[in-house]
């Protein structure tokens, strides 16, 4: 059908035409019967006829229809008349995004107040599963009020090939030519290449069109339309910095993320797009003050021919890390967050945008009875290149320096300038003695394992580090966190605990600025009667390392024991933030959040815990703590059948760990099955797990406590002293 100026269909008059593409014909109309203007779209002339074109295209207006969302423009109605199908929406009066793009680009305040509600809007869209498949600045209205409208979400069909995409722009644009020189500036390379496409095609465009007006340029050049494609297939996007040097180094890194080739590198969800813009906007003014270099160092390669050194390879790392992260001028991932790369094949691209680092340390390590061969180099993350690159041939008992000479290159490489109280800092040693270290870092990475054997042997490591170096603050601390565990998951004595408290005591005797010395002693202090000291360490922890997780996440957990939810889960939320791979923070908060009334918050924390554990057992499928932890989380979501089969499978590896039958109980209470959860509860007070506080509070429990089997457990577990 080819409408006509006052034209009357059904209820409404024809005024105007508005644009006509590739996609349909859209024209300004009155509706007679509400009396108000609205927009009304045909399919184009040669698609009228086609029924499958006809249900795609009722179907998809339908779905879009029931997205309401505030930057989705609303469709009223599909409708037919005179044998010919429409629909009616929002007639927005205002500028297409594409007439308000400034060459020199805009200030940052400016660019996220089109930023925010775009994302919010394409996030909205895809959590119902519509794609827009077209989106680019002449699909993006900014009516009167300033409010951005996206027109035709969803209803843009791609043709895969290149040579047919002719028919896909939706603009006014005089020529077919120019209509597609237009469109495929926006295009995602998988678009371009004509592979099925997902969501993440979206986050291409969006990118681009963001790109676009923050510096008023496109992040990928072409003088025609073949070198274009070429340039979105293969070269890397310009920078912001390029082009508008008033924006923030760290939107560039956003950005970026957004214009990867391929999608598994890409920003995984326009809601996780959303939520890094909000970041920025809460930096505010500040953004740029704060907008420094990033850095994650990620596990030494173990080059020695026993291939036995792994531990000495990390605490390599994780002094760098630690000497780099006394630096104010640099931003550092965590040691989990880095560690996870351990053993895998990952992309340094990948690294960089699931850390938000513009930069990654790796290096080798060679160790051969005294002596040591260590290379490290520094590459930019996104690009591939290599900034700085050394080998260290010394002995073993140069390690220190070693450590301090990389540290002090890394931030060369990045132009940061040390304060003198930094470069003091970074000229700092844990121990003078070799062979302490060598203990400590061994007792390290069997702590981290947290399986009772496990703690054990870091037990005796430590030791050992404190025996040839009784003022070694960190090995102190060591003994801390273990005593302090046994106590908790396996033996509940008094002479237990006081020796958590006493090693505590002595690490921030040695090192009263050590943020870890000053968690792991309010972790000791909270086992007893000295709340108050407890609270006052957690806090310093904190003053002096706002990103420690341990003080975040045992804090939480000090304050779940003692029924304070609200702060409970304010502190989970801490050590999420500094941490956001971690899974146990997010499915430890869920139970406080669902005692707190707040369930769908409890919801979300599950999914996000659920995710995180999955890929963690993907690398390690023998790990029962996140076996266990993703139980408790499936069942709570609803997926019983799952949830019971990953905690029969941790039951295998460890059965008698106290901690691992007090989360089946959980999750057998969860799962609706009372005596199986009381026995496994029984069997975890028995074998030490005595934490009284923990039963009382755990939403997880809440079927049980009326059991009398659980009431008289409670009761032979005495006054809580936890």
């Amino acid at each position: 059908m080819n409408p006509k100026k006052d034209l009357v269909l059904g209820n409404y008059r024809l005024v105007e035409k508005l644009g006509e593409g590739g996609m349909g014909v859209v024209w300004k109309a009155r509706d007679l019967k509400l009396d108000r203007d609205v927009a009304i779209k045909f399919l184009p002339e040669g698609f009228a006829d086609n029924p499958e074109r006809q249900a795609f295209f009722e179907r998809e207006a339908k779905a879009v229809a029931a997205l309401s969302h505030p930057n989705i423009v609303t469709i009223y109605a599909v409708a037919e008349a005179e044998g010919t199908i429409f629909f009616t929406m929002e007639l927005v009066d205002g500028q297409p995004l594409s007439k308000l793009v400034s060459p020199g680009g805009v200030v940052l305040d400016r660019f996220l107040e089109i930023a925010l509600p775009l994302a919010d809007a394409v996030a909205a869209a895809h959590s119902r599963g519509i794609i827009h498949r077209d989106l680019k600045p002449g699909n993006i209205m900014i009516d009167a009020a300033g409010t951005l409208k996206i027109l035709d979400f969803g209803l843009a069909r791609i043709l895969p090939p290149v040579h047919r995409m002719l028919a896909q722009d939706d603009s006014s644009t005089a020529t077919i030519d120019a209509d597609f020189a237009g469109t495929i500036a926006y295009m995602s390379p998988e678009q371009l290449r004509g592979e099925p496409l997902d969501h993440r095609t979206d986050l291409f465009s969006l990118g681009v069109v963001l790109f676009e007006w923050a510096t008023g340029r496109l992040p990928f050049g072409g003088k025609s339309n073949a070198a274009t494609i070429a340039a979105v297939l293969k070269d890397e996007p310009r920078s912001t910095a390029e082009f508008n040097a008033r924006l923030p180094r760290h939107l560039d890194r956003i950005l970026r993320h957004c214009l990867e080739k391929e999608p598994r590198y890409r920003m995984a969800s326009a809601r996780d797009l959303r939520d890094e813009l909000e970041l920025l906007r809460q930096a505010g003014a500040d953004a740029r003050d704060h907008d420094v270099p990033s850095i994650a160092v990620l596990p030494f390669a173990d080059m020695s021919r026993e291939q036995d050194q792994a531990y000495f390879c990390d605490g390599i790392a994780e002094e760098i890390i630690n000497a780099l992260c006394r630096v104010q001028g640099l931003r550092v991932a965590s040691r989990t967050g880095s560690f996870q790369f351990k053993d895998t094949a990952a992309d340094l691209r990948e690294v960089g945008n699931k850390l938000r680092v513009e930069t990654v340390l790796e290096g080798s390590v060679r160790k051969s009875e005294n002596r040591l061969r260590i290379t490290v180099q520094l590459i930019d993350a996104s690009r591939g290149f290599h900034l700085w690159s050394e080998s260290y041939d010394r002995e073993l008992r140069d390690v220190f320096a070693i450590q301090q000479e990389i540290a002090h290159n890394v931030v060369r490489a990045l132009q940061v300038t040390l304060s003198p109280q930094e470069k003091g800092a970074l000229a700092e040693v844990p121990t003078s003695h070799v062979q302490a270290y060598d203990y400590y870092l061994r007792g390290r990475s069997f702590y981290f394992r947290y399986g009772r054997h496990d703690i054990e042997f870091a037990l005796q490591l430590f030791s050992r580090a404190t025996e040839l170096d009784p003022e070694y603050a960190l090995a102190q601390a060591g003994l801390a966190d273990c005593w302090s565990y046994i106590y908790l998951y396996s033996e509940r004595e008094d002479s237990v605990r006081v020796q958590a408290e006493a090693a505590g005591r002595r690490a921030v005797e040695l090192a009263p600025e050590s943020a870890q010395a000053q968690a792991s002693f309010a972790m000791a202090m909270s086992l007893g009667d000295h709340k108050e000291e407890a609270r006052a360490a957690f806090e310093k922890a904190i003053r002096l390392d706002p990103d420690l997780f341990e003080a975040w996440y045992f804090y939480a957990r000090h304050a779940f024991a003692g029924g304070d939810l609200s702060k409970a889960a304010s502190f989970y939320e801490e050590a999420m933030r500094v941490r956001p791979e971690d899974f146990y923070a997010p499915l430890l908060v869920a139970n406080v959040y669902d005692e707190l009334g707040r369930h769908e918050d409890a919801r979300a924390a599950r999914e996000r815990g659920v995710a995180l554990v999955e890929r963690r057992i993907d690398l390690h499928p023998d790990d029962a703590r996140a076996l266990y932890m993703g139980a408790n989380g499936l069942v709570a979501l609803g997926e019983k059948g799952k949830g019971l089969d990953w905690a029969r499978r941790a039951r295998k590896i460890d059965p008698d760990d106290p901690m691992l039958l007090y989360n089946l109980g959980c999750i057998h209470s969860l799962a609706g099955d009372v005596e199986e959860a009381i026995d496994c509860l029984e069997r975890a007070a028995a074998g030490g797990l005595l934490q009284k506080g923990w039963y009382e509070h755990d939403g997880d429990l809440v079927s049980l406590r009326g059991h009398p089997r659980f009431k008289t457990m409670l009761e032979k577990m005495g006054k809580a002293d936890a």
